[in-house]
């Protein structure tokens, strides 16, 4: 495989990265009652000195009461939280590596299945968990004003502790896109509405909070996906025109990287076309994106949790979509949380020493 490209530099604002290899976010829940272990520094340390380009943490919860539905979920907020996270980033800094938080609020979810929730009800646009199912509460403007500024809260903290970019998470069926959903979103104020682009306006609201509170020239980076868990064929816009109304908001307001979710980076997103979302998402907003989405083996993520393993597959289709300009970086993940070594392996040409996947992995930190 020719992966030359992949190891290009990139700069935006305080991004200042050796390659176009992101460690993907993925949720991994081994930080007791929010706190980050001396075990998580060392899981985001080896990737930093396997020379991936920049690492993007699992997502780490903000200061709402009921922002996620896990005790080991970690917090981006308090001082025990803060203080696991800045061990983190001066870890990765001292072996070379870039980072930055994802910050989260985890909206309306079903209950752990140790039967913990947390102290008060989850939250969301309406209250509800899936389409014609009602669980929690639908947030006030208050609770919106106070989610809003808790985000804020959080992008400052990551900068204050010396972070080289934030990642709000926007997709897979959270808080802010439960907003986006119409199937969740039954609003009748400014935060509902009949269009895409009508209910965008937290996710805006965010955006330039989190924008006012770190300053023009930190990078912020918004994770967003088409897909749902519940339905894994949902488009939010289903044509170029309606993304238009989605994306172009959330990059008027502060966004700088837009990362692009979808379970196979190789599917189109529209009829017409063979470019991927993140494809789409550069061609309408100009803003740099993130590809992810199966980027190295042959087996989506969706198939690790009913058990099943992958292999490592080819790059080439990734790195002619890279050099045809489609994106400008790529999210890795599972081939990343099993082997911290997987970007020198690519850069050296050791494919014969790359490993597979399996559910295993999902169970340590390696």
């Amino acid at each position: 495989m020719n992966t030359e490209s992949l190891f290009q530099p990139f700069k935006l604002k305080t991004l200042n990265m050796k390659n176009r290899l992101v460690m993907a976010p993925m949720t991994r829940a081994f930080s007791p009652n929010g706190i980050p272990t001396a075990d998580v520094a060392d899981y985001y340390r080896k990737r930093a000195a396997g020379d991936v380009g920049l690492i993007l943490s699992e997502g780490t919860v903000i200061d709402r009461l009921s922002s996620a539905s896990d005790p080991s979920i970690p917090h981006f907020y308090g001082e025990k939280a803060l203080a696991g996270w800045d061990k983190v980033i001066k870890d990765v800094h001292t072996a070379g590596g870039q980072m930055g938080p994802q910050i989260w609020h985890m909206g309306i979810q079903a209950d752990h299945k140790s039967g913990w929730v947390p102290s008060v009800e989850f939250e969301g646009p309406s209250g509800f968990v899936n389409p014609g199912q009602q669980k929690g509460k639908a947030m006030t403007e208050s609770d919106i004003a106070d989610a809003i500024l808790s985000y804020g809260r959080a992008a400052a903290d990551a900068k204050r502790l010396g972070y080289d970019t934030v990642e709000i998470h926007g997709a897979h069926g959270y808080l802010i896109d439960q907003f986006f959903w119409d199937q969740l979103n039954h609003r009748t104020d400014n935060y509902g509405g009949k269009t895409i682009a009508e209910r965008s306006r937290f996710a805006v609201e965010v955006v330039k909070e989190v924008r006012r509170q770190v300053g023009n020239d930190f990078a912020v980076i918004l994770r967003l996906s088409q897909w749902k868990p519940q339905d894994y064929n949902y488009k939010l816009a289903t044509n170029p025109t309606e993304m238009d109304s989605w994306l172009n908001p959330v990059v008027d307001a502060g966004v700088d990287i837009l990362h692009c979710s979808q379970r196979r980076f190789w599917e189109p997103e529209f009829e017409g076309s063979d470019l991927n979302f993140a494809g789409w998402a550069k061609k309408i907003t100009g803003a740099a994106t993130i590809t992810v989405g199966s980027v190295g083996l042959n087996g989506d993520f969706t198939a690790a949790f009913a058990g099943e393993s992958s292999q490592p597959s080819s790059l080439d289709e990734l790195v002619r979509r890279l050099d045809r300009g489609d994106f400008d970086l790529v999210a890795v993940g599972r081939p990343l949380l099993a082997d911290p070594t997987w970007v020198q392996k690519i850069r050296d040409h050791r494919e014969d020493e790359l490993k597979g996947f399996t559910a295993a992995a999902l169970a340590e930190l390696v």
